[in-house]
């Protein structure tokens, strides 16, 4: 039951993280591929969790970031303080921790929609709770430990 739950957790994760990119994206007609210093002021501000390591960023993954910047003057406050949080927490996160995250997201999509219906419910019943019991559980399992940081 435990690890139920504990997997529900982390998928929940991915459908937060998934749902971050979800609100902003929208396909660029331009394909540029843009280094660091060729990007406006209003996208390195947006954007500047991710300077140390933009020049080594993929072209798909650059496009997907500059439409959340694109995006972002649109967003209420919330939407943009989740963005940043986001991209600050991704931006130190290692390339291991990050394909293993694609890959739980992806798996995440390729569950029937009454599973992923379940699994968001778990994870709202987890954000739900108080702070202590959170607290108790990631002490339970230390491995989780980053799941409320990820998720909100």
């Amino acid at each position: 039951m435990v690890k139920a739950f504990f997997a529900a957790l982390m998928l929940g994760v991915m459908v937060a993280a998934g749902n971050a990119y979800a609100e902003g994206s929208s396909a660029q007609d331009s394909k540029a591929d843009p280094q660091w210093a060729q990007l406006n002021e209003d996208q390195r501000g947006v954007l500047s969790p991710l300077a140390g390591q933009w020049d080594t960023l993929r072209p798909w993954q650059r496009e997907k970031m500059l439409d959340i910047a694109r995006d972002y003057p649109k967003m209420k406050p919330e939407q943009q303080q989740r963005v940043q949080k986001r991209l600050n927490d991704w931006s130190r996160m290692t390339p291991f921790e990050r394909e293993n995250i694609r890959k739980k997201y992806q798996q995440f999509q390729a569950l029937p929609e009454d599973k992923k219906q379940e699994l968001r419910k778990k994870w709202r019943e987890y954000q739900s709770l108080p702070e202590s019991e959170r607290e108790a559980l990631r002490h339970e399992h230390p491995e989780l430990d980053s799941v409320d940081d990820l998720g909100n």
